[in-house]
């Protein structure tokens, strides 16, 4: 979908520069385009392989653990059916470990894997999510970022001045976005026909909310 989106939009800039008359400009984009996204490519993957490293020493120093204890009021809220031990939990704990310091790409094989797991423990039809696997979608799309590095760099690779001054709205947004979406998610899955526990159905009721 998306190829089919980006042709049209360059099909629509040359057809525009044709009847317009700045055909020139356009080339002139495209080159300058190309230039600016290679550069930021390569900041990227210089401020992306510093993170990514410095979240696999915390993994190997049990810095994740300390973290998973930080956040075990949220993960048992989350996924109370869940042990806390389990390769689902550290995988859901990795990735949001990942997102809330803005590790975007970084989060995202580590969200593919606790999937995996999740998928493991899910006693649906493989072709239907669990409720921790809705839930995880949740939190994973709205986690709270207290170092937003993808917007940082995307600032500071336009030229701002003050890159770090967006920290506070995206807490805030972050937070609220967090609150609502686990309300949400709560709210539907107490609406779902099965309850799961450790992969085993316990419960078989639909509610009558």
């Amino acid at each position: 979908m998306m190829n089919y989106v980006w042709t049209g939009m360059m099909l629509i800039s040359v057809i525009f520069g044709i009847f317009t008359g700045r055909l020139d400009q356009v080339s002139a984009a495209v080159v300058d385009g190309g230039k600016n996204a290679v550069m930021m490519t390569v900041e990227f993957v210089g401020i992306m392989c510093f993170w990514t490293g410095l979240v696999r020493i915390a993994s190997r120093s049990g810095f994740i653990l300390m973290i998973s204890n930080l956040l075990m009021p949220i993960t048992k809220l989350c996924f109370p059916n869940l042990p806390r031990n389990s390769a689902a939990m550290h995988s859901i704990v990795m990735n949001m470990t990942a997102n809330i310091l803005g590790l975007a790409n970084a989060a995202t094989p580590l969200g593919l894997n606790a999937m995996r797991e999740l998928q493991k423990v899910n006693n649906n039809p493989k072709d239907t999510a669990s409720d921790d696997m809705c839930m995880f979608v949740v939190l994973n799309t709205a986690s709270i970022q207290l170092i937003p590095t993808t917007l940082i760099v995307l600032r500071r690779a336009t030229g701002s001045i003050a890159p770090f001054e967006i920290l506070t709205p995206v807490w805030i947004v972050g937070s609220c976005a967090l609150i609502v979406g686990i309300i949400c998610a709560k709210i539907f899955c107490s609406r779902s026909p099965v309850t799961y526990k450790y992969g085993a159905k316990i419960l078989n009721t639909r509610s009558k909310a």
